[in-house]
């Protein structure tokens, strides 16, 4: 996947938002890919320190959290690591954090703060954009 690019929109903030973000995001930069993922309004979530520790399962799903649990699926503080490992960026939506009220310390370190204007400069010459 050398010279692959991929641009990620995260809108969404539950468990099963965070595990299609993450996973996509880390399986393509482990094959050789640039990876940045733009997280906006509820996708915050999934980078803020406290917010990804109690992401919502959705209703009716809860057998879900038996299943990751006995397959020893990581978590998503374990993916964001493995993220940061692989130099994915992680760009936090400077508009969104300003709606909410929220500061860039809350936040995992290591991440960007950006408007969707940065999100564009990074996804104008991607080969794959995802949105969830």
């Amino acid at each position: 996947m050398a010279n692959t690019k991929v641009a990620i929109i995260a809108s969404n903030g539950s468990l099963f938002d965070a595990y299609k973000v993450l996973n996509v995001a880390t399986a393509a930069a482990a094959s050789d890919a640039a990876v940045g993922i733009f997280f906006t309004f509820e996708g915050l979530n999934l980078i803020h320190k406290e917010g990804h520790k109690n992401l919502p399962i959705p209703e009716g799903k809860e057998h879900f959290q038996e299943g990751f649990e006995k397959t020893n699926v990581p978590s998503i503080e374990e993916l964001i690591g493995v993220a940061q490992e692989l130099d994915i960026k992680l760009i936090a939506c400077q508009m969104t954090m300003d709606v909410m009220g929220l500061e860039k310390e809350e936040f995992v370190d290591g991440i960007e703060v950006g408007g969707a204007a940065s999100y564009i400069d990074y996804a104008k010459d991607a080969n794959i954009s995802l949105t969830f």
